[in-house]
């Protein structure tokens, strides 16, 4: 019971992935508001509804543990005001914020419309700020107000689709690349407050990645399957604890029983000219032979990068 007496919001948690990381923080013992808007579709369309959140938070109470259901779009700024301070009306503060919370819509970059465009990185991205920004106002004043720092965790969900390129999903891609960008600059911004802030890309087989890991990885009869969403739930119950006070900045790969912490980006390769600036001439002669033995696509294989086979 290492959360116990801490709170945590988990938004999207009504199915998939945000379920089971909401079910593992009660399990160790967290009280847990479960964020989810309930629409069937995942591509964000269809009525909302308060069933999926209300299911899990019963299954969370029907456990012996504390939950409390939340119908609201993380995407909208009041709205994500308000989830946070429920947790704070609710149990007397916020520690743990898991932002899950995410839509598909996929298409190819030369046919994708503007509003498939706003809205995948309204939800993702937007919707990882919203929550972020005001956890983080309510973690700096508590900090402010003890005089000392305090327990602030938050995960971010990201994805290998911003490293592997994912043809499909130019605005999905970009939005988890934003992510990883949001992530990094607010463990630098609040970890004098005690707060830290990673995130993890996870491999799990969901209703969002149905499409992506149909025929990778699928167990055989009576095998596990190492693409269950339980198998990350884990790491995120571990980032939320006191244990990882000094994992703050990292973005993580994760399924099952794996778990890969990435490098933040290196240098592979540097070319100099010895005069103040290059010409088109000198870059040809050194950049082109570089890439000489590359496909362009070669560089952006999703199944190397994902190291994924079909089975």
């Amino acid at each position: 019971m290492v959360l116990h007496g801490r709170t945590a919001v988990v938004t999207g948690a009504g199915r998939g992935l945000g379920r089971v990381e909401a079910l593992e923080l009660a399990r160790l013992g967290a009280n847990v508001i479960v964020n989810d808007y309930g629409q069937p579709g995942r591509d964000g369309s269809g009525e909302a509804s308060a069933a999926p959140a209300e299911q899990v938070a019963a299954e969370i109470r029907a456990a012996g543990g504390e939950a409390t259901a939340h119908l609201g779009d993380v995407a909208d700024f009041d709205t994500a005001r308000a989830l946070v301070e429920l947790a704070v009306e609710r149990y007397g503060a916020l520690d743990i914020l898991v932002n899950n919370a995410g839509i598909l819509r996929d298409r190819m970059v030369f046919s994708m419309s503007e509003d498939e465009w706003d809205a995948v990185l309204r939800v993702h991205l937007k919707g990882h700020f919203n929550m972020t920004r005001f956890a983080a106002a309510h973690w700096r004043e508590r900090s402010k107000a003890a005089g000392a720092p305090v327990h602030g965790r938050i995960v971010n969900t990201s994805s290998e689709a911003f490293l592997a390129g994912s043809a499909g999903q130019p605005n999905y891609a970009a939005a988890k690349g934003g992510i990883v960008g949001l992530t990094t600059s607010t463990a630098a911004a609040l970890g004098k407050y005690g707060v830290t802030a990673n995130a993890i890309c996870p491999r799990a087989r969901t209703r969002m990645t149905e499409d992506v890991f149909a025929g990778f990885g699928e167990p055989g009869e009576g095998e596990p399957d190492p693409l269950a969403p339980e198998h990350v739930a884990p790491l995120v119950g571990y980032l939320a604890g006191p244990a990882a006070e000094r994992v703050n900045g990292q973005v993580f790969v994760v399924h099952g029983g794996f778990v890969a912490l990435l490098e933040r980006p290196k240098v592979a390769a540097q070319f100099d000219t010895a005069k103040d600036v290059f010409t088109y001439e000198e870059l040809d002669a050194v950049l082109s032979p570089y890439f000489a033995d590359r496909a362009p696509e070669e560089n952006f294989a999703a199944t190397e990068v994902l190291g994924l086979k079909r089975r």
